[in-house]
This record gives structure tokens, C-alpha cells and sequence, in this order.
């Protein structure tokens, strides 16, 4: 038990570290490296890679306050695209954490690895789409607000893979889009946990500790240590080679990815 605890201390420092100095990739590496903590712990397999999201987006709940704080100093986020993606937001996660305990745990999982590559590819190629047009109407907003929750429930993270560049394809400038996702990523990580504390919360033969599909000593040590490393990679991001380092770590989430993958095999 004191290794798994140690464990989720030493996953809250690093992912910590990575979103402050990166920009990107906290629940990208939460998300697999939990489900194989938990699977060490003797998790339900059938149950491991809820855990893994619920957990991820219950950390991103609290990390992602500072982020938001940060961004406004600077003027970076939109408030008021926002407040028009938000309902979207919020109604797309919470139907995504419904049904990924409808979904069979395969899917989830081979959808989660298929997410992670393009992610990776995204990070290493640097790919950035051109600007075509504005932020949609009311039914457009609500409509990308739905898929970047149900996504980011499958998956685990902030949804900052997603909003980015649906906001830079809108035409917003590329500080104020990663500032207005971050702010994006708080609406994400409260939904998502209510959704699968509500879910798991009948489930019978949960781990002590649970609430719901949220594991407890897993997100007080992991949010705790991630709010304490993340200013850190922030500074830090000023005098290390970030654009090399995201390449690196794009290189480490492909090889996490073929590591889900091949358990399922």
C-alpha cells in the first residue's frame, strides 16, 4: 500500500512538472500511468480504466484553477467564448461519463490509446490548423462543446488537445485559445467527476476510499503534488528547450500507448 501511495506522489510531481513547463499532457499521463497502478492494486479489470478517468479528471478539477488564474493575468482568456461553450461542455461530459459505463471496457480502452497517438502526433509534428472562419453560432458552439466533453470523458484530460485547435481554426489567436482552453479544462474536469461519481456510485465491490469511480488517496496525492510542481515547470519553461522536450514526451505517451495496448493482447 505505502508503494502505491508513493507512486501516485511520484505521478503528481512529474505531471505537475509536464503541464506547467508543456502547456499540455497532465491527464495524458495520468491516465495510463494510473491504469497500471491500479491494475498492480488488484482494481476490477473491468473497472481499472474508469478509475484511471475519473481520477485524472478529478485532479484536473483542482490543477486547473491555477492554470486559469494565470492566463487571466495575462488577458488570455476568452470569457465570453467561454460562457457560449460551456453548456455544450458541460452536457457532452456529463453524457460521456454515462456512457462509458455502458461502453465495453475494450472499446474505451483501444479508444483511449487511438487518442493517444493522435495526440502524440500532434505534439511531435507541432500541428496547428489554419484559421478559417469564426466562432460558430449558439447551435455550433453547443455542438463543439458536446464532442470536446464526450472526448475528453473517454480520455481523461482537460480537453485542451481538442479545444486548441477548434479555437484556433476559429480564428483566435494562438495565447488567447491555449488560455481560453485552459479555462475550458475546469467546466471538463467538474463534470466529469460528478458524472462518474454518479455512475460508480451504485457499483457494487469498489475499493475502500471511492467515491463513485474517483479513488481518494490517489487524487489528494496526485493533485496535491501537481499543484505544488506545476508553477515550477512554468518558470522552468523560460529556460529549457520546451519545443525539444514536447517532442520527448510525445515519444513517452507512444510508448505508454503501445504499453496499453499490448495488455489487452
Amino acid at each position: 500500500m505505502i508503494a502505491h501511495l508513493l507512486q501516485y506522489l511520484a505521478l503528481g510531481l512529474v505531471s505537475g512538472f509536464v503541464a506547467g513547463l508543456l502547456g499540455v499532457g497532465g491527464g495524458l499521463l495520468m491516465v495510463p500511468v494510473l491504469v497500471f497502478i491500479f491494475s498492480a492494486e488488484g482494481f476490477a479489470p473491468d473497472h481499472v480504466l474508469l478509475f484511471a478517468l475519473a481520477t485524472s479528471l478529478a485532479v484536473i478539477m483542482f490543477t486547473s484553477l491555477s492554470s486559469v488564474r494565470a492566463h487571466h493575468q495575462h488577458a488570455a482568456v476568452d470569457w465570453l467564448a467561454l460562457r457560449r461553450i460551456s453548456p455544450g461542455i458541460v452536457s457532452g461530459t456529463l453524457l460521456g461519463a454515462w456512457l462509458a459505463t455502458l461502453l465495453p471496457p475494450t472499446f474505451l480502452h483501444y479508444f483511449f490509446v487511438a487518442f493517444l497517438f493522435y495526440a502524440s502526433t500532434q505534439m511531435l509534428l507541432n500541428i496547428k490548423p489554419k484559421a478559417h472562419r469564426g466562432l460558430p453560432g449558439t447551435p455550433g458552439m453547443l455542438i463543439a462543446g458536446n464532442v470536446i466533453g464526450i472526448v475528453s470523458s473517454w480520455v481523461g484530460i482537460g480537453g485542451g488537445t481538442l479545444s486548441v485547435p477548434f479555437l484556433l481554426w476559429c480564428n483566435t489567436k494562438m495565447h488567447t485559445a491555449i488560455g481560453t482552453s485552459a479555462a475550458i479544462g475546469f467546466p471538463i474536469a467538474v463534470a466529469g467527476t460528478v458524472g462518474y461519481m454518479l455512475s460508480g456510485w451504485t457499483q457494487p465491490n469498489l475499493p475502500a476510499w471511492s467515491l463513485g469511480y474517483v479513488y481518494l488517496p490517489a487524487l489528494v496525492l496526485v493533485a496535491g503534488a501537481s499543484i505544488l510542481t506545476a508553477p515550477l515547470g512554468a518558470r522552468a519553461a523560460h529556460r529549457l528547450p520546451v519545443a525539444t522536450l514536447k517532442k520527448i514526451f510525445a515519444i513517452l505517451l507512444y510508448s505508454l500507448g503501445i504499453k496499453m495496448a499490448l495488455s489487452l493482447t
